[in-house]
């Protein structure tokens, strides 16, 4: 068998379980190599905690080389180029030749593309943000907070909720009086998921005494006035204001012609094939229809979330390990997925359920408690520690621990 040369660009979520699953798989004469711009990888789902005081930020980030496996090689460098037809991808490093290329650069934050956005707003969506934030919260005095998603659409679709309620929470701890307000171009919280949850959330948010604004399209934000100005609606005057940026591929995928008019990777819903042979693209940077019937007219995206870069890792992982090795299935995407939302006072949320089913979503929220808080904190954990006796352990916890909920969870 002819040894063969898997690149994965990215080493998020989704790159570091391809290629953990494609190295388990294959045998060492195949070639592994992820290609990934930091040398620290970053808890993404522990941001909020940064920000609210709970996690220090070297808490929640690890050595990259912590988290593969032996025999899987590391770029420590950015993808500079992709170039399909000669099937190499270029970095500032050097060129690299692959048989397969897996395409896992998430989504990056355009700050730049609202006025006023880019010196006017904290964000809880970078690593860095969240820390910058945390420090703003303690030095808050009190007044008006508004929380913006200021674009569609946007990573982990729970999290401005989950934002906005931590922030409540960790203000009424300090007695500072305040109010917070949630601003969204979204009709309800988190639509993909059908009216129903959208109306658990906004109960969610109300029993935090926050403010939902549904239909409020960002277009400027004059930072001297500090005041937001929204496409129909009135203008609203903040003393602190947190974004959720507008997304976008990141400009090597776009250069390569990679993605569609939205500006995102299309890939095939079941296999997360891009037309291109032998290129995958999985996560943030892809563009996947669901069925759906809330909007019949208006086709309906996979929400951005690593819960769902976690399974197509593996999907992908799988698919490219039975070709090359003539053995194994040919997994398709589920489509299933979960979301812990965090609301404060060691409580959260839990919605999950199949973003794939006919003929719509079929998405259910469990009752705010404890038990899933704690089943966030041994996820973050088990992301967060080496290979090793200790990670299989916390592996074997939580695939218990959702088996006795009924709810599969992916480690």
């Amino acid at each position: 068998m002819p040894s063969k040369t898997i690149v994965v660009l990215g080493g998020g979520v989704g790159g570091l379980i391809a290629a953990n699953e494609l190295r388990q798989l294959l045998s060492s004469e195949h070639r592994i190599v992820v290609v990934e711009k930091n040398a620290r990888h970053a808890f993404a789902p522990s941001f909020l905690w940064v920000m609210s005081g709970e996690r220090q930020p070297h808490q929640i980030t690890r050595d990259v080389r912590q988290l593969i496996r032996p025999g899987i090689e590391l770029v420590l460098s950015e993808a500079q180029t992709i170039d399909l037809a000669n099937r190499t991808a270029q970095t500032a490093a050097q060129t690299l030749n692959y048989d397969y290329l897996v395409i896992a650069l998430g989504a990056e934050l355009d700050t730049e593309s609202i006025p006023g956005l880019a010196e006017g707003a904290h964000t809880f969506y970078t690593f860095e943000g969240a820390a910058k934030l945390g420090n703003a919260l303690r030095d808050f005095r009190g007044g008006k907070v508004a929380v913006v998603v200021s674009a569609m659409p946007y990573k982990c679709p729970g999290a401005p909720h989950e934002g906005a309620m931590l922030i409540a929470d960790a203000l009424r701890k300090r007695g500072i009086s305040n109010e917070v307000h949630l601003f969204t171009p979204e009709a309800q919280p988190m639509p993909v998921a059908g009216p129903e949850l959208g109306k658990a959330v906004q109960q969610m948010l109300a029993s935090k005494k926050i403010d939902f604004h549904p239909l409020h399209k960002l277009t400027s934000v004059d930072v001297s006035a500090r005041k937001l100005s929204f496409d129909g609606k009135d203008s609203f005057i903040y003393d602190l204001l947190v974004a959720i940026p507008p997304h976008r591929v990141p400009r090597v995928a776009r250069a390569a012609g990679l993605t569609n008019e939205a500006g995102w990777i299309p890939v095939d819903r079941a296999t997360l094939q891009t037309k291109h042979p032998d290129v995958y693209a999985i996560g943030d940077v892809t563009a996947i229809s669901i069925p759906g019937r809330w909007k019949p007219d208006v086709p309906m995206m996979l929400p951005k979330a690593g819960v769902f870069a976690h399974a197509q890792a593996e999907v992908v992982a799988r698919r490219i390990a039975a070709e090359i090795t003539g053995a194994g299935a040919a997994h398709e995407f589920p489509g299933v997925g979960y979301c812990m939302l965090e609301a404060g006072e060691s409580m959260a949320g839990f919605a999950f359920g199949n973003f794939i089913a006919e003929p719509s979503p079929q998405i259910h929220l469990r009752q705010i408690g404890r038990v899933w808080h704690w089943g966030k904190l041994i996820f973050e954990q088990w992301w967060l520690t080496p290979y090793g006796v200790k990670r299989e352990v916390l592996r074997l916890a939580l695939a218990l621990g959702g088996k006795v909920l009924g709810i599969p969870i992916q480690t």
